[in-house]
């Protein structure tokens, strides 16, 4: 029986990530384990390993974030910190309506940063 797909998240964790990136028309979770977006090569959102939602925002909206939610920046594995990324704190888990604003906004971000070149051939 095939594996299915990001087992490892939490039911209420990958609710509410799936309904977070409907708030850009033609994004889709990618990844077989754990859900993550990703454009033209540079990711900017995730769930860790330890079922915590990332998101990637440009440095004055990321210290916003910060602030105003009392939360820390992203650790996509234990010990391993992403700069660039804020962790969603549960609480708006239920807040469709700002989760998705600030998953626009990571969105818009990476949209301004260069293609990676990609290693498939």
């Amino acid at each position: 029986m095939p594996k299915r797909k990001f087992e490892n998240v939490e039911p209420q964790v990958l609710a509410a990530y799936m309904k977070m990136i409907e708030a850009v028309d033609g994004v889709e979770a990618r990844g077989a384990a754990a859900p993550y977006t990703s454009l033209n090569g540079n990711m900017y959102s995730s769930i860790s390993k330890s079922n915590e939602i990332g998101l990637r925002l440009a440095k004055a909206e990321r210290e916003e974030f910060l602030e105003k939610y009392e939360t820390r920046l992203y650790h996509s594995i234990p010990g391993y910190v992403q700069r660039e990324y804020v962790t969603v704190p549960p609480e708006l888990f239920g807040n469709t309506r700002t989760l998705r604003s600030w998953f626009r906004k990571s969105y818009e971000y990476v949209s301004s940063l260069p293609a990676k070149p990609t290693k498939k051939k």
